[in-house]
């Protein structure tokens, strides 16, 4: 009798971890063939070569985190482990990474390019131009068809719609493409006179392989952006996709959506930005007026204190002179925000429709007119109240008085004098008539 006997499981079992210990995060290279994608999301393969062919699985989780689509046919690296499926006794390779044959060599080539731009400067930060913040006119260079144009064409129309986009139509992959890509940029580096003034270029594509994405790491692509003038974003395959188009241009973003969204304002933003200088211009109007109204009022207390009547013709001209100017300092507040007024409404004239940029017209002529309607009925209330002071201080001022046969004796400075009591002899005092003045002196005192 045999010392030991197996049981299929026993057997089957010891096989894998045999297997599972000596072949374990093993690359293996071959021609995928038989290719399986049911519901479940897992990945079912063969991987055959010349001589042999081996059973492949790459489960739902895996097949997520690689870009790589199988395809019959394909030639691929795949690393995983070498496992038995114990129920039907075939060992098999669990994926874990896919890679098209000959990324390695890719991957070498890209190294070494990235190394050679970066020595030259290509990449230098300060040598990086800055993306305008309101752009007119922008070209992006992409394939016509593919999802990236889609995705940017979204978030145009939501973020800027009055934006004038321009597609530049390039293969994005394969033979020929970076050739494609290099000449539409110097193209639109000469500034053609058929094409309005270009402020910014947008670079895209959906994701990929390293192998799809390979056009925008070619030498061509990489100068040709570098010598551009016009600013250029970079919106090529996922997040974790770099290029070098990435590395050149003088912006990198993770996706094609999120080289749009660099690209132009939020509109939406914009919008509520012009409501709060709206209210900024209303309270600050609002705040001059009343410091103006302080002065004025300041200045009347003050001339209401002081009797003749020359003393009032003078602050009469002072409040003419502060009047003028307080008209002109208003108008040029009014002038200045109006110009940001209309530069916003400029900006948002093809988002807005027709009836709100008419109400926002409207609202700015009825406070124009209000402003104006305000301004003119304090001044002239201010000029009204000045000539009614006036009148009345020339009716019961002195110089009325002394018409009336009366005369008023005064020192020699000019003051009142109101009492005989305080006179000295010998003082020199002026008697005021209506028609001019006399000086005596006192000869002897009361």
């Amino acid at each position: 009798m045999p010392d030991k006997i197996f049981t299929v499981s026993e057997i089957s079992r010891d096989i894998r971890f045999t297997l599972e210990n000596r072949f374990r995060a093993i690359w293996i290279e071959g021609e995928v063939s038989n290719l399986s994608s049911p519901g479940s999301g897992h990945h079912y393969f063969t991987l055959k070569d010349v001589g042999a062919q081996i059973s492949c699985v790459m489960f739902r989780t895996a097949a997520q985190r690689n870009p790589v689509v199988l395809k019959n046919g394909q030639k691929v690296q795949v690393q995983g482990n070498v496992s038995v499926y114990e129920a039907r006794g075939q060992y098999q390779v669990i994926v874990e990474r896919v890679q098209a044959s000959g990324a390695g060599e890719l991957q070498a080539k890209f190294e070494a390019l990235k190394q050679k731009l970066a020595a030259e400067g290509l990449f230098d930060q300060a040598k990086k131009k800055k993306i305008p913040p309101f752009p007119k006119t922008i070209v992006v260079v992409t394939s016509p068809t593919g999802a990236a144009i889609q995705d940017i064409l979204k978030v145009m129309s939501r973020r800027a719609p009055w934006i004038h986009l321009i597609i530049a139509p390039v293969r994005v992959q394969g033979e020929g493409a970076a050739g494609e890509i290099s000449r539409a940029i110097q193209y639109l580096s000469t500034r053609p006179e058929a094409l309005p003034e270009i402020d910014t270029i947008i670079v895209a594509r959906g994701g990929g392989s390293m192998e799809d994405l390979w056009s925008f790491n070619e030498e061509i692509v990489a100068r040709a952006i570098f010598a551009c003038p016009i600013p250029i974003i970079s919106g090529v395959g996922h997040e974790i996709d770099y290029t070098i188009a990435d590395f050149v241009a003088d912006r990198r973003e993770p996706t094609p959506s999120a080289a749009a969204e660099a690209a132009v304002p939020d509109g939406i933003a914009l919008k509520h930005r012009l409501g709060v200088l709206q209210q900024r211009l209303d309270g600050s109007v609002e705040s001059h007026f009343r410091h103006l109204r302080r002065m004025i009022e300041a200045y009347q207390r003050e001339m209401a204190a002081r009797e003749p009547a020359r003393k009032v013709q003078n602050w009469a001209q002072s409040l003419d002179y502060l009047a003028e100017r307080m008209e002109n300092v208003v108008n040029r507040r009014i002038e200045a925000y109006q110009a940001k007024l209309h530069r916003f409404e400029a900006i948002l004239s093809a988002r807005s429709p027709e009836r709100e940029l008419q109400a926002a017209r409207d609202k700015s002529a009825r406070a124009m007119e209000r402003l104006s309607d305000v301004l003119i009925r304090r001044i002239e209330a201010k000029k009204e109240r000045l000539v009614n002071a006036h009148h009345l201080l020339k009716a019961i001022g002195p110089d009325k008085t002394l018409k009336r046969g009366f005369s008023m004796t005064l020192d020699e400075k000019g003051k009142p004098i109101l009492s005989a009591t305080g006179l000295k002899v010998g003082q020199k005092i002026i008697t005021r008539f209506a028609d001019g003045e006399a000086v005596s002196r006192v000869e002897k005192k009361p």
